[in-house]
């Protein structure tokens, strides 16, 4: 079935795909969905990194998870039908709306049917019958990308009030933390172990070392500048900390700040064997939420989909 509509340079949102897809399964043939993606994605003209693009969570393509919502919203306003696993076909309802020549179908289009509008009746009410979403007809992003936009809304303000606090700690209280995030991580072997290194050294650019395994089979050197935003960490500060590393004769190291590094610091790479990873304000908040430093659950949901292979041998 040849598509008619404009190619597009970005992945189309979910509502942009309801039309086409409807038209590929016009020809009243039973379609594998497997097939419609590649299918609409030529004709989006989607290039290999479009189509490789990941939600934030890395769990879902984008692109295949807008054709999977936009194939669901069809289905529940009756214009397709799910002959078998992964199989769709158009129905008859779904033929008449193609005979009507409309160039675009959407939620608002879809609202004319009476079993979409118990769909979305459903899906944006709680319990109680009160709204938890916003109107469907409003946003462009499926279901599942508003979901984690919140998330990463939230985790973005938590990260910054978790720097924030780590910039005002005080100077052994900030030693702490990164022995339990570095052991957290794997390192060290106990917080017993990794404490004992750190703050004991006194050697120029060094603030204390850790064990690379529990075994200890190498040592791992660590600096910690506890700086506020805006007092960057320059070249200079990481040259120093190569050669006092030199100066133990070591080849790995963990240059840890709360603010963040320059270009030129970042550009840096040690003529030696040796091996420094940077790591800013930025990064320490989200590794400390990764691992649980500092945080505490509140609330915990979880994504479920259909289990298709409960239900083979129905």
């Amino acid at each position: 079935m040849n598509l008619i509509g404009e190619k597009m340079n970005a992945i189309p949102d979910y509502q942009s795909i309801m039309l086409p897809l409807l038209k590929v399964v016009n020809d009243e043939q039973e379609h594998r969905f497997r097939d419609l993606i590649e299918t609409l994605s030529e004709y989006f003209g989607l290039d290999d990194n479009q189509r490789k693009e990941l939600l934030p969570s890395g769990s879902q393509l984008i692109f295949d998870n807008r054709v999977g919502w936009a194939k669901t919203y069809l289905k529940k306003a009756g214009l397709i039908e799910y002959t078998k696993r992964g199989v769709i076909k158009i129905t008859a309802r779904g033929m008449a709306t193609l005979q009507e020549n409309i160039d675009k179908i959407d939620v608002k289009y879809l609202k004319r049917f009476e079993e979409f509008n118990e769909f979305q009746s459903i899906s944006t009410q709680d319990d109680s019958g009160i709204g938890v979403i916003e109107n469907i007809e409003q946003t462009d992003q499926t279901p599942e990308e508003q979901f984690e936009k919140s998330y990463q809304h939230l985790r973005t303000n938590l990260a910054q009030e978790l720097l924030d606090k780590a910039r005002n700690v005080t100077p052994a209280f900030f030693e702490r933390l990164v022995v339990e995030l570095l052991v957290k991580m794997g390192y060290g072997g106990s917080i017993s172990d990794a404490g004992k290194a750190i703050g004991k050294t006194g050697d120029e650019g060094i603030d204390g070392t850790i064990k690379e395994d529990k075994l200890g089979l190498d040592i791992i050197y660590i600096q910690a500048k506890r700086w506020q935003a805006g007092n960057s960490v320059g070249r200079p500060e990481i040259q120093k900390f190569v050669g006092a590393l030199a100066g133990q004769g070591a080849k790995k190291g963990i240059f840890i700040t709360t603010s963040n590094f320059t270009k030129d610091a970042l550009d840096y790479t040690p003529k030696n064997e040796t091996k420094i990873v940077l790591i800013d304000g930025i990064q320490l908040s989200q590794l400390m939420i990764d691992y649980n430093l500092g945080v505490s659950s509140s609330q915990v949901y979880e994504l479920k989909r259909m289990d298709n292979d409960y239900f083979e041998d129905e």
